[in-house]
């Protein structure tokens, strides 16, 4: 039987709209909308004030929520915050990861999220060795959101390295398939569902060998998946990549053909010009996170230069220190406002598109 909801207002994307009946089928979809009606028909439910689409949180790691409060006593950098997750990480079980992520997924829904992007990395036991199932701990993810109700895109991710071509260090081996070709055989077990969009990620040009670049960027590409990456979130990791290999993070993306429309940049921190002429011209997204950017110091990224190249902005809580998009949202445009010391980027409706 279709649902049928009465909403008082409601933003239909470049508007608002006031006495709209909305009615949904049995599959969750809109069925259909209706304006002008000025009092709620017999059996709808009521929804007073202004009712928004569901969001979408672009960049999750589910496990980071356990590190909320427990890493604010001590000083530090983005580089020691870093050893504390991965002392979370290696105590991650299958079903501790379910447990801990549908509560994360849950508290998204209780804040109107309705569908996430997770960057999940977590792939295989402490020391390493697979799991019966190799992906369990990706079904882990897909099962809570579904417990949680909300829809999930598993951006399966492929973590090779500790660094331009160093072997993994202890704490990584979980994250690892050893190469890019041994990641894509993993990856190609996974099933989307109605609930469900599998999609790859790239950790970032230090975690993948450049030569296994454009083998991460094909499967994605063969299968019109999304492609995210974490993309020069840290001075350090510009300076490596140019000692490594004479070129900027996302010069040696464009080198390897993985920027493009399906692609999504997630941070893009420290940037040169030639960097955003790239990833905007390419249609190469970007998501910014700034409560996480703050909490990690990580710094302020060029969002309105991104995006008047041509950049798509989207927003995510990435390691949950806030769980609020709408925070992410205020943030945005305010930490804008620090950096240049000139009020009023977006206007409210762009920074909802966001």
């Amino acid at each position: 039987m279709p649902l049928t909801y009465w909403l008082e207002h409601a933003w239909l994307g470049s508007r608002t709209a006031s006495g709209l009946v909305l009615t949904a089928g049995a599959d969750g979809r809109i069925a259909s909308l209706t304006e002008g009606v000025p009092s709620p028909p017999p059996g709808a439910e009521v929804l007073r004030g202004l009712t928004l689409p569901g969001l979408a949180n672009a960049h999750s790691h589910a496990f980071h929520r356990a590190l909320r409060a427990a890493t604010q006593r001590a000083r530090g950098t983005f580089w020691t915050w870093r050893e504390t997750m991965y002392g979370v990480a290696a105590r991650l079980t299958p079903d501790s990861y379910h447990r801990l992520a549908r509560a994360v997924y849950a508290e998204m829904a209780l804040g109107g999220i309705t569908a996430v992007g997770e960057f999940h990395y977590v792939h295989h036991q402490p020391d390493g060795t697979p799991y019966a199932d190799p992906n369990a701990m990706g079904e882990a993810l897909v099962e809570a959101a579904r417990e949680a109700g909300i829809r999930i895109t598993l951006l399966d991710t492929a973590y090779l390295s500790s660094g331009f071509g160093a072997p993994p260090e202890p704490h990584q081996l979980r994250f690892t398939d050893g190469d890019a070709d041994a990641w894509a055989r993993r990856a190609d077990r996974l099933r989307g569902d109605d609930n469900t969009v599998v999609g790859a990620a790239i950790h970032s040009v230090r975690a993948v060998p450049a030569d296994q670049l454009a083998t991460v960027a094909a499967w994605a590409r063969d299968r019109g998946a999304p492609l995210h990456v974490h993309l020069s979130e840290q001075p350090a990791e510009n300076e490596a990549c140019r000692a490594a290999h004479g070129m900027t993070p996302t010069q040696l993306l464009h080198e390897h053909g993985v920027l493009g429309p399906r692609t999504t940049g997630v941070h893009n921190t420290h940037l040169t010009g030639e960097d955003i002429r790239l990833i905007g011209s390419s249609g190469t997204g970007t998501c910014m996170c700034p409560t996480t950017e703050r909490d990690l110091a990580d710094g302020i990224g060029p969002a309105v230069a991104l995006q008047e190249a041509g950049s798509p902005l989207s927003l995510g809580s990435d390691s949950h220190a806030v769980l609020d998009l709408f925070e992410e949202a205020r943030a945005l445009e305010l930490d804008e406002r620090l950096r240049t010391r000139t009020r009023g980027h977006w206007t409210a409706a762009a920074l909802l598109e966001a």
